[in-house]
């Protein structure tokens, strides 16, 4: 992909899954989404000025507030005004650490599955296959997999289409967990997860895991496939296809 293609995929991720982002809200010169109890909710889009950034940070955190949910928003590096990231720390923000948002042109990524012997690939397709995930991300992240059991379980049950969970086995064992958000009416789908338990790591179970989804991307007629990259899987993504758009930071506020 040259920086022409680069560019125009830039762009095209920039309108179909942050301005037009569905489900998402118009409110002014952002685009935010409200998520039920325990759900993710957030900022996903702006365009705001020096002279109006500070009044539209204040009108979502009072918005999100009076809701009493926690919120993030999800700055961009090309965002403006350029000293935006500031103006969320002032208001009470906490960030989290940056990203890389990576796009690999489907039919340009390699597929080819090599996984460890003696590990094999399943799709989840129950409650039971969420639950191994969730201890998976335990175990992988250190952090609690509540909200992420109850969202994928929600999201079989109500649209299965638009989800493809993959559990890594070593017999009984659930070793690594991925998934694929299918996002209908766009050219993308996005990459999540990718969570391995640290005596597994260094295997190339992550790499299989990521070919495995674009095969599966590949059937389904997707154009692009992104992630929000840490700097460890940056370089395995680079391998397999995937160039860097520009750079993400979560910005959290607890009310």
């Amino acid at each position: 992909m040259d920086h022409s293609d680069q560019d125009a995929a830039l762009a095209l991720f920039d309108r179909r899954l942050r301005r037009d982002a569905s489900p998402g809200e118009r409110a002014g010169d952002v685009v935010r989404q409200t998520g039920a109890d325990g759900d993710w909710s957030g900022v996903v889009w702006s365009a705001l000025g020096p002279d109006t950034a500070d009044t539209v940070i204040a009108e979502q955190v009072r918005y999100f507030s009076d809701l009493g949910r926690p919120f993030e928003w999800k700055l961009y590096s090309y965002d403006t005004p350029h000293d935006l990231g500031r103006r969320l720390l002032a208001a009470g923000f906490t960030p989290e650490p940056d990203e890389t948002v990576m796009v690999g042109e489907v039919t340009a990524l390699s597929t080819g599955v090599e996984l460890p012997d003696g590990v094999r690939l399943e799709r989840v397709t129950d409650a039971a296959g969420v639950d191994l995930v969730a201890q998976v991300h335990e175990q992988a992240f250190g952090t609690s997999s509540a909200r992420l059991r109850e969202q994928l379980t929600a999201q079989l049950a109500g649209a299965p289409d638009t989800l493809d969970i993959t559990l890594a086995m070593a017999g009984d064992l659930p070793v690594s967990s991925a998934r694929m958000e299918l996002y209908p009416g766009t050219e993308f789908a996005g990459l999540w997860g990718g969570g391995t338990l640290a005596a597994w790591r260094g295997r190339g179970i992550y790499r299989a895991l990521v070919a495995h989804r674009a095969r599966i991307a590949a059937d389904k007629g997707v154009r692009y496939l992104q992630v929000d990259a840490s700097d460890d899987s940056r370089p395995i993504l680079e391998r397999l296809g995937f160039v860097p758009l520009c750079t993400t930071t979560p910005y959290v506020y607890e009310p």
